[in-house]
Protein backbone atom coordinates (compact mmCIF):
# COMPACT_ATOMS: atom_id res chain seq x y z
CA UNK A 1 0.00 0.00 0.00
CA UNK A 2 1.30 3.49 -0.65
CA UNK A 3 1.84 6.45 1.65
CA UNK A 4 0.90 9.79 1.20
CA UNK A 5 2.58 11.99 3.39
CA UNK A 6 1.01 15.39 4.29
CA UNK A 7 2.67 18.24 5.16
CA UNK A 8 1.30 18.92 8.48
CA UNK A 9 -0.54 16.30 9.33
CA UNK A 10 1.49 13.26 8.78
CA UNK A 11 1.90 10.01 6.65
CA UNK A 12 -0.65 7.47 6.37
CA UNK A 13 -1.10 4.16 4.04
CA UNK A 14 -4.21 4.16 1.62
CA UNK A 15 -5.26 1.79 -1.04
CA UNK A 16 -3.39 1.85 -4.50
CA UNK A 17 -5.55 3.07 -7.10
CA UNK A 18 -7.80 5.32 -5.25
CA UNK A 19 -7.82 9.13 -6.28
CA UNK A 20 -5.74 11.27 -4.01
CA UNK A 21 -8.50 13.68 -3.07
CA UNK A 22 -10.36 10.67 -1.71
CA UNK A 23 -6.89 9.41 0.12
CA UNK A 24 -6.38 12.66 1.62
CA UNK A 25 -9.89 13.15 2.73
CA UNK A 26 -9.32 9.63 4.49
CA UNK A 27 -6.30 10.78 5.88
CA UNK A 28 -8.12 12.86 7.72
CA UNK A 29 -7.54 16.43 5.90
CA UNK A 30 -10.93 18.33 5.13
CA UNK A 31 -9.43 19.24 1.57
CA UNK A 32 -11.79 21.10 -0.62
CA UNK A 33 -14.01 19.49 -3.63
CA UNK A 34 -16.06 22.01 -4.18
CA UNK A 35 -17.01 20.91 -7.65
CA UNK A 36 -17.27 17.15 -6.55
CA UNK A 37 -14.06 15.85 -8.14
CA UNK A 38 -14.61 16.97 -11.72
CA UNK A 39 -11.55 18.97 -12.28
CA UNK A 40 -13.88 22.19 -12.77
CA UNK A 41 -13.49 24.45 -9.32
CA UNK A 42 -9.44 23.51 -8.44
CA UNK A 43 -10.02 23.64 -4.88
CA UNK A 44 -8.36 20.33 -4.67
CA UNK A 45 -5.34 21.80 -5.39
CA UNK A 46 -2.40 20.26 -3.84
CA UNK A 47 1.89 21.47 -4.17
CA UNK A 48 3.79 17.89 -4.73
CA UNK A 49 6.78 17.40 -2.06
CA UNK A 50 7.88 14.80 -3.60
CA UNK A 51 6.15 11.58 -5.71
CA UNK A 52 4.22 14.11 -8.31
CA UNK A 53 3.25 11.41 -10.86
CA UNK A 54 4.28 11.59 -14.73
CA UNK A 55 0.89 12.08 -16.33
CA UNK A 56 -2.01 14.43 -16.07
CA UNK A 57 -5.52 14.57 -17.15
CA UNK A 58 -6.59 16.62 -20.15
CA UNK A 59 -9.03 17.99 -18.27
CA UNK A 60 -6.62 18.66 -15.33
CA UNK A 61 -3.92 20.23 -17.73
CA UNK A 62 -6.54 22.56 -19.07
CA UNK A 63 -8.12 23.85 -16.16
CA UNK A 64 -4.98 24.58 -14.38
CA UNK A 65 -3.84 26.47 -17.70
CA UNK A 66 -6.98 28.37 -17.75
CA UNK A 67 -6.59 29.38 -14.27
CA UNK A 68 -2.70 29.91 -14.97
CA UNK A 69 -1.63 27.42 -12.19
CA UNK A 70 0.07 24.47 -14.58
CA UNK A 71 3.37 23.53 -13.65
CA UNK A 72 2.36 24.97 -9.98
CA UNK A 73 -0.23 22.64 -8.37
CA UNK A 74 -1.99 19.68 -9.37
CA UNK A 75 -5.41 18.75 -9.00
CA UNK A 76 -5.91 15.71 -6.30
CA UNK A 77 -9.55 14.67 -7.85
CA UNK A 78 -7.65 14.16 -11.17
CA UNK A 79 -4.59 11.80 -9.96
CA UNK A 80 -4.28 8.12 -8.68
CA UNK A 81 -2.32 7.32 -5.80
CA UNK A 82 -0.05 4.46 -7.55
CA UNK A 83 2.88 4.89 -5.34
CA UNK A 84 4.51 6.75 -2.13
CA UNK A 85 3.89 10.69 -2.14
CA UNK A 86 4.51 13.88 -0.25
CA UNK A 87 1.53 16.84 -0.74
CA UNK A 88 0.35 19.85 0.65
CA UNK A 89 -2.85 20.50 0.16
CA UNK A 90 -3.33 24.28 -0.32
CA UNK A 91 -7.20 24.35 -0.03
CA UNK A 92 -8.88 23.04 3.28
CA UNK A 93 -12.73 23.84 4.67
CA UNK A 94 -10.89 24.76 7.67
CA UNK A 95 -8.94 27.59 5.98
CA UNK A 96 -11.18 28.47 3.46
CA UNK A 97 -13.78 28.93 6.15
CA UNK A 98 -16.76 26.90 4.28
CA UNK A 99 -19.44 25.02 5.80
CA UNK A 100 -18.32 21.83 3.93
CA UNK A 101 -16.33 20.37 1.41
CA UNK A 102 -18.82 19.88 -1.63
CA UNK A 103 -20.39 16.50 -3.21
CA UNK A 104 -18.34 13.49 -2.68
CA UNK A 105 -16.18 12.94 -5.25
CA UNK A 106 -16.45 9.40 -7.68
CA UNK A 107 -14.44 6.65 -6.55
CA UNK A 108 -12.89 6.92 -10.36
CA UNK A 109 -11.49 10.28 -11.94
CA UNK A 110 -14.36 12.08 -13.29
CA UNK A 111 -14.74 13.11 -16.08
CA UNK A 112 -13.52 9.80 -18.45
CA UNK A 113 -9.83 10.32 -18.20
CA UNK A 114 -7.21 11.52 -21.26
CA UNK A 115 -4.11 10.74 -19.81
CA UNK A 116 -1.38 12.89 -21.18
CA UNK A 117 2.28 13.63 -20.27
CA UNK A 118 2.57 16.21 -17.25
CA UNK A 119 4.65 18.23 -19.44
CA UNK A 120 2.75 18.16 -22.37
Amino acid sequence: MPTINIEGVGACEVAEGQRLVLAIEGCGVDIGHRCGGHARCTTCRVRFIDGEPATMTRAEHDKLEDRGLLGEVRLSCQIVVEADMTVEPLMTVTAMGWSDPGPPPEPTVTPEPEWIERNA
